[in-house]
């Protein structure tokens, strides 16, 4: 059984996450050193984390609801938790071959900027998804305030 205050929690801390490492990644020398690697780490393991808990617990009711809105929304999470996984490995691969939690091999900053901003743009415009779009769908389908599944 997951709450929406755990739900909530979860995606407070990816978007605290994200904002301290882009504000960190900023500088090119903070790329470099163990503590952001780490932070980095947790972030994408956190982000890997939720998508799976929300993927294996809330889609499923809501795929058998009669309603062909309800299901259509249900399968744009879907494939948008499959582009965000896809996105991040392919960030994965090219930032951090070596998948070590001390490393992130930059050699083109601001490259790695670029990509790192829109991949956890992309992140957060699910965060924001989720807790105006499908919270509040799955609050109102299964009358439960408190527990999403």
């Amino acid at each position: 059984m997951i709450t929406y205050e755990e739900l909530n929690t979860e995606n407070d801390s990816i978007t605290e996450l994200s904002n301290v490492l882009l504000y960190l990644f900023q500088e090119r020398s903070m790329c470099d050193t163990g503590a952001c690697c780490e932070l980095f780490h947790r972030y994408m393991n956190k982000v890997n984390a939720h998508i799976d808990v929300v993927d294996k617990n809330l889609y499923g009711q809501l795929l058998n609801n009669d309603s062909v809105e309800v299901r259509n929304l249900v399968k744009n999470f879907m494939s948008g938790s499959q582009e965000i996984k896809k996105l991040m490995n392919s960030y994965t691969k090219q930032w951090c071959p070596n998948k070590r939690p001390d490393e992130l091999l930059v050699g083109n900053h601001e490259l790695f900027l670029k990509e790192t901003e829109g991949m956890f743009e992309m992140v957060l415009q699910r965060i924001q998804d989720e807790t105006e779009k499908l919270y509040p769908l799955i609050r109102k389908i299964r009358g439960n305030l408190d527990t999403a599944a």
